[in-house]
């Protein structure tokens, strides 16, 4: 693209000053056509030119000739304009921001749906005392759940999905359930007697055989490529079950030798 045209009249005010007629442009590697004219009253030099990438510009203007008029300027250039890496911008654009073929990736909203295959490890679960309990007394169930994060891929960008326990939800297997926002702890660990109520504890009321399980909701965030991490709407749910508890009558009887002695002996 043409830019402009160079225009010097050099009014010689000095006598005795002169400069050949065929000195040249050296030392500009921006301006091609240069030409120098030496009349002895005044010098003229004029060039043209050219953006990087842009086609090849036009030629230069005249000079002042005995001091008349100014010769005419370079024209505003109709054709194709070029960015300054010698790109063809759109009709009408002279900044690379209207240029054609640009496009910005937005990543989309995350839905729970979109995260179906990422899964969160399932809890463990224990009761105490181990696998039995007494009817009518508290059964203590205890739960472990931990943050975990998961890499992989969305949408075709790399992302890392981070899963948080917000909740517990115990089902005792006869009919009752409890939610809790942890997963309890021993009696040990909280500094209780055996058979003390817990948050996470449960009395049954008859004998038999039951089955326990814990549900854990966790809470869904996730990163792309490393960026600030997005929270998820809703919660993913994961259950263990098929914890074996077994309850059992507790009788008070007088005995003349512990169970080690006589093994057949009442509630050996």
């Amino acid at each position: 693209m043409r830019i402009g045209t160079l225009l010097a009249t050099l009014l010689l005010g000095i006598s005795g000053l002169s400069v050949s007629a065929g000195t040249t442009c050296d030392g500009s590697n921006t301006w091609t056509n240069c030409s120098i004219t030496n009349t002895g009253s005044q010098i003229d030099i004029g060039g043209a030119g050219t953006r990087p990438g842009g086609p090849g510009g036009g030629s230069g203007g005249g000079g002042q000739q005995g001091g008349g008029e100014q010769g005419g300027g370079a024209e505003e250039d109709a054709g194709p304009r070029y960015d300054e890496d010698g790109n063809l911008l759109a009709p009408g654009c002279r900044t690379v921001l209207c240029r054609d073929g640009y496009s910005v990736g937005v990543i989309p909203e995350v839905t729970l749906a979109d995260l179906a295959s990422f899964r969160p490890a399932a809890p463990t679960l224990a009761s105490e005392p181990a696998g039995i309990g007494i009817v009518g007394m508290p059964t203590n169930l205890v739960s472990a759940a931990s943050a975990q994060s998961i890499p992989g891929e969305l949408f075709g960008y790399d992302v890392v999905v981070r899963f948080t326990p917000s909740a517990f939800r115990f089902s005792y297997g006869d009919g009752a359930s409890r939610s809790a926002p942890s997963g309890g702890a021993s009696w040990a660990a909280l500094g209780q007697p055996q058979f003390t109520p817990t948050a996470t504890s449960h009395p049954y009321t008859s004998r038999g055989d039951y089955l326990a399980s814990v549900t854990v909701a966790y809470r869904a965030s996730v990163s792309f490529d490393g960026g600030r991490w997005r929270d998820v709407e809703g919660v993913v749910e994961v259950t263990t079950g098929g914890h074996a508890v077994r309850i059992v009558e507790a009788r008070t009887a007088l005995v003349d030798r512990t169970c080690l002695e006589n093994p057949a002996g009442p509630g050996c």
